[in-house]
């Protein structure tokens, strides 16, 4: 595995190597040993799997709030999308920036999104499935998330929107006062 850091400080494109034969191939998709640096410590927890049916739906921008803010590690399975994760560090220099990487079956990279981000794709192709790997243990009292079209982020979504949950759909705009997470 290769890690690539981005623009945006701890969140990597982590390149994997694919093993390939005459049977088809094999690719590591996740080894301890090969992220004990990048997650500082920190082990998987949980591990989520997606399903979406239609190209432009839209899901995010999610993420939990302190005690459990967590390391993504994200991998598109089946399918395409367009994978961001946006900056809400407080006091970082990239604060309220984001990055964005597409994902497929056929391209061998995974997206890593960390602590104090939030996250967030649109599926560019239907019957997308992901697969999600978590440090936190889900805590629906500690999750939010913001509007993908509030203007302090001006993400410009690659395709139509066709369809977002209502949940995701009523996520506000950030405020004026909002400062960033606390990590």
């Amino acid at each position: 595995m290769e890690f690539l850091e981005t623009k945006l400080k701890k969140n990597f494109i982590i390149k994997i190597n694919k093993v390939e034969d005459k049977r088809g191939f094999l690719k590591r998709e996740f080894c301890q040993k090969n992220f004990d640096t990048i997650l500082e410590g920190k082990t998987i927890r949980q591990i989520n799997s997606t399903y979406t049916k239609n190209k432009g739906t839209v899901r995010g921008l999610h993420f939990q709030k302190t005690p459990f803010t967590e390391i993504k590690i994200i991998s598109c399975t089946k399918g395409k999308v367009w994978d961001v994760a946006v900056d809400l560090r407080k006091n970082s220099p990239t604060f309220l920036k984001y990055h964005s990487v597409i994902l497929s079956k056929d391209i061998n990279e995974s997206f890593l999104i960390p602590e104090g981000f939030a996250h967030g794709y649109q599926t560019l192709s239907p019957d997308c499935e992901m697969l999600y790997l978590h440090t936190s243990d889900y805590n629906k009292d500690y999750e939010d998330g913001i509007n993908i079209l509030d203007p302090k982020i001006s993400i410009p979504w690659p395709d139509k929107i066709s369809i977002q949950s209502e949940r995701d759909k009523n996520f506000p705009n950030l405020t004026s006062n909002f400062v960033g997470l606390n990590l």
